[in-house]
């Protein structure tokens, strides 16, 4: 008998994970929209969704048969703490603080900003994985 669709969201925050259980018998998992969630299926029946974009979505659990066993709204939503916004007229900076701050990239951020704070680091992990940056 399929299951109603769950009446509270599943909130996973911005770059973050959950893990839930699949329900049994699971064959298809439906995201959506994966631009907002992405959801990868690991050994043990469970599934990890992963927010990729602010938004809500949906995830639908189907059986063999394409029967709905399971529909869950995936709610995406920003960093849960330790982010300061500095905002100089439209443009805005994000910064983790944990505790001293350091550059963060996140969407919305300004160009100018987002741009080389990306660059750096995709330089930075590059570099970590012992190979030299272009």
């Amino acid at each position: 008998m399929p299951q109603a669709a769950s009446v509270d969201p599943v909130v996973v925050h911005l770059d973050e994970a959950k893990i839930l259980k699949l329900p049994e018998r699971t064959a298809t998992l439906v995201v959506g929209n994966p631009l907002i969630a992405d959801v990868a299926v690991q050994p043990g029946g469970v599934m990890v969704i992963t927010g990729k974009s602010y938004g809500l979505t949906n995830l639908v659990a189907l059986d063999r048969g394409g029967t709905t066993l399971v529909e869950h709204a995936l709610q995406v939503q920003g960093p849960r703490e330790r982010v300061v916004f500095v905002y100089r007229g439209v443009d805005r900076e994000s910064y983790s603080c944990a505790p001293n701050c350091s550059r963060r990239i996140m969407l919305g951020d300004t160009p100018t900003f987002f741009g080389p704070t990306l660059e750096q680091t995709g330089n930075l992990n590059t570099a970590a994985q012992g190979v030299q940056p272009k």
